[in-house]
């Protein structure tokens, strides 16, 4: 079976409910628009308005907490929430999964166009489950949810809803929260190894299901370490698309999940979609 084939099986698992979709920052460049639509063009834009240190340029958790450390938290949401001012029209592969309706989507990166393309569909079986930073809590949380008229319920998904989507980030919207910085991360990456800060929801959603990996790249550690946790006690036999050549820690995380690989152009989905319709 060629690739091409490959993937339309794939996302024919994902309509029927048998794969979750993992979204990485590629599929936010599929949709076009000025929004940065990976690490490197997010901490670009972050250092054009604020030079960070050599030792943490190009580094998006690094030139995060610098900005945070020296110009305060207040600076470095004003530059994010600037960069994702811009809302372009939803990609083609977020519409197909706001239309088909897995039971859990895992959006992996600081836009909101799959939830653009969920609101666009018109139905309220669907809700939003999203990291949170804890600068300025005063509690223990981890996430807040959201239905689909975009109110908050609490701290936990609604269960009866047909398709959850969950941004382990956050979300770089007004009114919304994300994690950015490395003292955002800290408390997160301390406790996710005990799954702690992954609702049970998605935790109950994710058994017995395999993921496919979509505009996702592994060459950061942190990319790793979440997409490890969240994939952690589901189903085997991961795949992902992934086009050229990999890194070193790329192959070995592929390989440690026992992720099939195949490499195609993240483009090559609008054909596979449209097979698959």
């Amino acid at each position: 079976m060629g690739a091409a084939d490959r993937l339309s099986d794939l996302l024919d698992e994902v309509a029927s409910g048998g794969r979750v979709p993992y979204l990485g920052a590629g599929v936010a460049a599929m949709a076009g628009g000025d929004q940065p639509a990976s690490p490197k063009a997010l901490c670009a834009a972050i250092e054009a308005r604020v030079r960070a240190p050599k030792r943490a340029s190009g580094n998006l958790w690094s030139v995060a907490q610098y900005v945070e450390g020296r110009r305060f938290r207040r600076t470095l949401d004003a530059i994010v929430q600037e960069a994702f001012a811009a809302r372009p029209e939803p990609g083609p592969l977020h519409r197909w999964i706001a239309q088909v309706r897995p039971p859990l989507v895992v959006d992996a990166w600081y836009d909101g166009a799959l939830l653009d393309a969920a609101g666009a569909e018109g139905r309220g079986d669907w809700g939003l489950v999203q990291g949170v930073s804890r600068h300025g809590e005063w509690s223990e949380i981890w996430t807040r949810a959201y239905d689909a008229a975009g109110n908050l319920i609490g701290e936990e998904p609604d269960p009866a809803w047909q398709m959850l989507i969950y941004k382990p980030h956050g979300l770089i919207r007004e009114g919304h929260a994300y994690l950015i910085s490395d003292n955002d991360y800290v408390e997160v990456l301390t406790e996710i190894d005990i799954q702690s800060p992954i609702p049970e929801e998605v935790q109950a959603r994710r058994t017995g299901r395999p993921f496919l990996f979509l505009g996702c790249r592994f060459d950061d550690q942190m990319l790793r370490t979440f997409a490890r946790q969240i994939a952690k006690r589901s189903a085997p036999g991961h795949a992902a698309v992934i086009e050229g050549k990999l890194t070193r820690m790329e192959t070995r995380f592929l390989e440690e999940l026992g992720i099939e690989r195949l490499d195609l152009p993240l483009a090559g989905l609008a054909e596979a979609l449209a097979a698959t319709a």
